[in-house]
């Protein structure tokens, strides 16, 4: 099984490579949308960007100019290395930050695409590059937290971070750690694991609203050993969410998706930014399409 592991990341690999660096490179518009202001009409003390549509909200990039800047290693800082997305926009206050860390095995590029599609929508995102590619998830759960903490803290865009608006994400083992430091930090603004492993799936004292992101064909973390024992365990909990995508394996949550986009991104505005135009995209729970099989959702309180 591994070596079909390794294989099929090689291969999902130098294919998101291309398409990030191309898509970073020649951004697409917001689906015509005109560029944000600061007179722009806000939900929230925290909103940011044009009113959402069905359309904009799965738009590979969003409404905000954006930069990247590398991350050398450093000793004694939590987390190894990674590349920093931000909002060249600097007019509009502080914007919430999010760390990504990829899965078992997967090298930082393989989850890289989320830093420039969230932080075009107006979030400060840092990918990162375990300190081993086979950490498990709770070394990965404190690389997290050392991330958006050293973000908010001693980044060079520190003083575009909100200290107190932080988010984690991450694949596999990566997604295992997100749950994790949720459980560890309940100051977090929201967590999503994608196609979550942990060796256990009780989550129970999680209150951090977590977007647990499933898929059917997942041979790698079956979502009847993982993601869905994981989300019984939180559920009860208010503004807990669980998406099962259909026909989509372990890797499919590593290249972009108009799904991916629509949910990860009203996650992180509906609770980073507390931006309440976003709710419509959560809660009624919206129906099935060819892309995802269910959606489920405690709704906002």
């Amino acid at each position: 099984m591994r070596g079909t592991f390794l294989k099929r990341s090689a291969v999902a690999a130098a294919a998101l490579a291309v398409a990030t660096t191309a898509a970073f490179v020649a951004p697409q518009a917001f689906a015509g949308q005109a560029p944000t202001t600061a007179a722009q009409v806000r939900a929230s003390a925290f909103a940011k960007g044009p009113d959402p549509t069905e359309q904009t909200i799965k738009a590979q990039r969003g409404p905000f100019q954006i930069k990247q800047l590398s991350v050398a290693a450093q000793s004694g800082r939590g987390f190894n290395r990674g590349t920093i997305y931000y909002p060249t926009d600097t007019g509009q206050g502080t914007y919430g930050a999010i760390a990504v860390i990829p899965g078992f095995l997967e090298p930082e590029f393989i989850t890289s695409w989320y830093g420039p599609t969230l932080a075009s929508y107006g979030f400060v995102v840092m990918t990162l590059e375990p300190f081993a590619i086979t950490d498990f998830p709770d070394p990965r759960s404190n690389q997290l937290l050392a991330a958006v903490d050293w973000l908010a803290a001693d980044s060079p865009v520190k003083a575009q971070v909100d200290p107190n608006r932080l988010a984690v994400m991450g694949h596999s083992m990566g997604g295992g750690g997100a749950l994790l430091a949720a459980s560890k930090r309940p100051s977090l603004k929201a967590a999503v694991p994608l196609a979550p492993w942990n060796l256990y799936a009780d989550f129970a004292g999680v209150t951090v609203p977590t977007l647990v992101i499933g898929a059917d064909n997942d041979f790698i973390a079956p979502v009847g050993m993982h993601a869905d024992p994981m989300y019984a365990s939180i559920k009860a909990s208010p503004n807990e969410g669980y998406l099962k995508l259909k026909n989509a394996d372990h890797f499919t949550v590593n290249s972009y998706s108009a799904t991916l986009t629509k949910f990860t991104v009203s996650w992180m505005k509906r609770y980073v930014d507390e931006d309440t135009r976003y709710t419509q995209f959560l809660c009624p729970a919206p129906q099935p399409d060819p892309s995802f099989a269910s959606f489920q959702m405690t709704c906002p309180s």
